[in-house]
């Protein structure tokens, strides 16, 4: 179910086309303004992101399901986590995950 309409867009995140990232994380890119890029990872048991997450702007995720281990941290269904720009981090997981995030761009 896909439906724009003007000012509003709806979707459903699981029709998004997902693209392999590396072996066990699949990324959904969701829609997309001039303020904010929106997408869905789905990380497989016992993945790491490849290379350490440099912000250049704001960018904020929830954990759907699954645990993630970031910067130290276990984080698990309702965990939403905010990051400042310039900071940096490279989420992992033992058990499998799937996260929501939003980033917010800079002009």
């Amino acid at each position: 179910m896909t439906h724009k309409s003007g000012d509003v867009q709806v979707l459903h995140v699981d029709e998004v086309e997902p693209v392999e990232v590396v072996p066990g994380i699949i990324r959904r890119r969701l829609p997309a303004t001039e303020w904010a890029r929106g997408w869905m990872y789905d990380f497989a048991p016992g993945t790491e992101w490849p290379e350490v997450d440099v912000h250049e702007g704001e960018e904020r995720y929830y954990v759907i399901s699954g645990e993630f281990v970031d910067r130290g941290q276990r984080l698990g269904p309702g965990s939403y986590v905010v990051f400042a720009p310039g900071s940096t981090h490279r989420p992992r997981t033992e058990t499998g995950a799937r996260m929501l995030g939003i980033s917010i761009l800079t002009r």
